[in-house]
């Protein structure tokens, strides 16, 4: 079958040729043309597409039935929370993180566990092993696998073709990178590649109804490899965060139509694959048999789930014209700013001192509740004076030294009283209007009375 022809386009100025070239010979970019297929003109020479009378038509939002959407339980009560309750049919998730951190361990466990319910049939897809290799992954990890059917091939085409057939309710692609299709002549794994066959996934899944699980590499830099249309094309967008050489792997949903975004599911890599772990804040955070400075607990929130971290700080005294700022799981920009907070409005210096400060556990915090443990931690450090180890703390710190509140403060110290901890130091405006019993609650509404409480 020939090859439809293609036109190659810059991505800077729209400009078209035949073939490439290192640079557009328009704008004179380098490295901007991308392959496109050539859609057939309408007018003198080309033939307009028949419309059919029965497709699409104009309907008012009030006449749409909005009934919520029926979930395909993964069987995973993790992947369940990140995806928002389950898979929805004709939904596109897009699954992303470093090589061998389990992307295609989870999905096989899922697609597994919902073939074996014989709920709805499962399509494994895979460019990247083969079908003995998938089966021997398999039997390792102990999963069902009745009912699950699996398909080796890359041709979007064929795929496609063949998935019209089975009319699965699930389908897998591992990965989108391996793909490719006819339209185009470039290699797989290209940009251009990887977004019309991402395109033709999506129009499938749209069409058919079924539920739709691509996975996506990613870049040195820790995004997905590709175009950046490829996370707008799809109806969820989940990464892993946590590093392969850790046991537990954090699954974020950074992007999500049918559920809430920032989400996150914590998983412990055994040798059976990937096990969910139902209560996170009881691993994640290690009580201390003494005292120690430089430690600071903190609850932080994370999608529709309250977490209790322990944020550690290692100030030290440097040989450096330019101290050291190391942030593990926190925005070092962010803990720049607050170091300048610390000084300016509590009289803390750091400017002769390393400070190094680690999230335990490799989870990111990615909210501001945790502005006011990292500042007490790096004081305690300095000082070398251990907090108290029944004390949980939370809060944002402004430009002008005040502590602000942060969004669901209750459910934060119901969480902490939960695990035991008698105090917690929280912003003014976080003070509940019922007290829990055996928590007592210290409100703070400036950094530097803050630091003078302990």
């Amino acid at each position: 079958m020939a090859r439809a022809k293609v036109r190659f386009s810059c991505n800077a100025c729209g400009a078209q040729t035949s073939q490439w070239m290192g640079q557009c010979p328009e704008c004179h970019a380098w490295n901007s043309l991308t392959e496109t297929p050539v859609i057939p003109p309408v007018g003198r020479g080309g033939k307009a597409p028949e419309i059919d009378p029965h497709g699409s038509r104009i309907e008012e939002v009030s006449a749409v039935a909005a009934e919520r959407e029926a979930y395909i339980s993964t069987g995973i009560g993790e992947l369940n929370r990140v995806l928002g309750g389950g898979l929805v049919a004709g939904s596109v998730v897009l699954i992303g993180g470093d090589p061998g951190i389990g992307k295609s361990t989870l999905l096989l466990q899922a697609v597994a566990a919902i073939a074996a319910g014989a709920r709805v049939s499962c399509l494994y897809v895979t460019g990247e092993e083969s079908p003995q290799q998938v089966a021997l992954r398999g039997k390792r990890l102990g999963v069902e696998a009745k009912g699950l059917k699996l398909l080796a091939e890359t041709q979007v085409e064929r795929i496609l073709s063949l998935a019209e057939k089975e009319r699965p309710g699930v389908m897998v692609v591992d990965s989108i990178q391996t793909m490719f299709t006819n339209l185009l002549q470039s290699a797989p794994g290209s940009v251009a590649q990887v977004r019309e066959s991402a395109a033709q996934f999506v129009r499938y899944a749209k069409s058919t109804g079924a539920a739709l699980l691509l996975v996506g590499h990613v870049t040195k830099e820790g995004s997905l490899a590709g175009p950046r249309v490829l996370e707008h094309m799809v109806d969820a967008v989940l990464y892993f965060e946590s590093e392969r050489n850790q046991r537990y792997r954090a699954v974020r949903a950074v992007k999500n139509r049918f559920g809430a975004a920032n989400e996150l599911g914590i998983f412990a890599m055994t040798e059976r694959g990937l096990k969910p772990v139902s209560n996170p804040s009881a691993i994640f955070l290690t009580r201390h048999e003494t005292e120690v400075s430089g430690s600071a607990v903190t609850v932080i929130r994370e999608g529709t789930r309250p977490l209790l971290l322990e944020i550690q700080a290692l100030v030290d005294a440097t040989q450096l014209a330019n101290p050291r700022r190391v942030a593990v799981g926190l925005d070092a920009t962010r803990l720049n700013m607050l170091l300048a907070v610390l000084h300016r409005h509590a009289g803390v210096t750091t400017h002769d001192q390393d400070v190094y400060v680690n999230v335990v556990g490799g989870v990111r915090i990615s909210e501001t509740g945790g502005d006011l443990p990292t500042l007490l931690a790096v004081r305690s450090s300095l000082n070398n004076r251990p907090l108290p180890s029944d004390l949980v703390v939370f809060g944002e710190v402004g430009l002008s030294g005040e502590v602000r509140p942060v969004q669901n403060g209750e459910e934060r110290l119901a969480e902490a009283a939960k695990h035991g901890f008698k105090r917690a130091m929280v912003p003014k405006g976080n003070r509940m209007r019922k007290n829990i019993e055996g928590l007592e609650v210290v409100p703070a509404s400036r950094l530097e009375q803050a630091l003078d409480l302990f």
